[in-house]
């Protein structure tokens, strides 16, 4: 399955079932194949996935060097869901996904 985020405020933005989900899990929301996310709630949308960032990379910090695997973080993963949702936020626009 694939997730399509929309907004008036930016292009589509298409995203792989697993990413999507645990993006909409990190905000609190049940996966499911349509949804919104209103305008008014995306200061706090935005800041819980900018500290579920935080402590992942805290988490990689931790880890010992030479155990370290390359691998897309979850920082890269969320960068175009929070560009989106910044610009959602600056035009007070929702976002809607289906699949």
């Amino acid at each position: 399955m694939l997730y399509v985020f929309r907004s008036k405020a930016d292009a589509d933005l298409i995203m792989l079932e697993p990413v999507g989900n645990q993006l909409l899990r990190i905000l609190g929301r049940e996966p499911a194949p349509r949804g919104i996310i209103e305008a008014a709630a995306l200061p706090a949308a935005i800041q819980a996935i900018e500290a579920a960032v935080a402590a992942e990379r805290g988490q990689d910090n931790a880890a010992e060097e030479d155990l370290k695997e390359k691998r897309v973080g979850l920082a890269q993963r969320a960068w175009p869901m929070l560009e989106m949702m910044k610009r959602a936020l600056a035009e007070k626009a929702d976002i809607v996904w289906g699949a």
